[in-house]
């Protein structure tokens, strides 16, 4: 997902809790923006028995083309559309018959073989 990146807002921040990308590790500072390229490999941690409260923020990585923004918001759209129910679901069609005994592959491999596995 390197098409986003990300700002995580500290609204509360108990001691201790840390935020690590990569391999840089850092805490969350109370009314202070943080941003940070979630295609890496990144993790959160909080120690302590409080609860921590983080706004978080996605956003078009600025290097983004304008087609690749135009086609990423086609998806996002949709499946935010598809997951509110204002985009019908079709019930899957059934499944093909199961070949009877002596058609399809298997029929033409034991005429050739004499009937063997």
């Amino acid at each position: 997902r390197n098409f986003i990146l990300t700002s995580h807002l500290g609204l509360k921040i108990p001691e201790d809790c840390w935020i690590k990308v990569g391999e840089e590790q850092q805490t969350w500072s109370e009314g202070k923006l943080t941003t940070l390229d979630t295609s890496f490999e990144h993790s959160t941690g909080n120690p302590s028995s409080e609860d921590r409260h983080v706004l978080i923020i996605d956003f078009w990585h600025p290097e983004l083309s304008d087609a690749e923004r135009a086609g990423l918001e086609f998806i996002y759209d949709l499946r935010n559309k598809f997951e509110s129910g204002e985009v019908p679901f079709r019930q899957p069609r059934a499944k093909e018959p199961v070949e009877e005994e002596g058609q399809g592959l298997g029929g033409i491999w034991k005429a050739l073989t004499g009937g063997g596995d």
